[in-house]
């Protein structure tokens, strides 16, 4: 992972790439990324042990 190395054009080209692919697979699940974004706010609202203790 180019993170790691610390090259920035690099990492972000890797972003890029996996950004790409995840809003495609979104794209062929009908999942909006509204419902993503929207997931990612009850995330945060909750801390780690909760959420790790509702997951079972």
């Amino acid at each position: 992972i180019e993170a790691v190395k610390g090259d920035r054009a690099r990492l972000t080209s890797e972003a890029a790439d996996v950004l790409f692919h995840l809003l495609v697979m979104l794209r062929a699940r009908d999942v909006e990324l509204s419902d993503v974004m929207a997931e990612l706010a009850r995330r945060q609202a909750t801390s780690g042990i909760a959420e790790k203790a509702a997951r079972g």
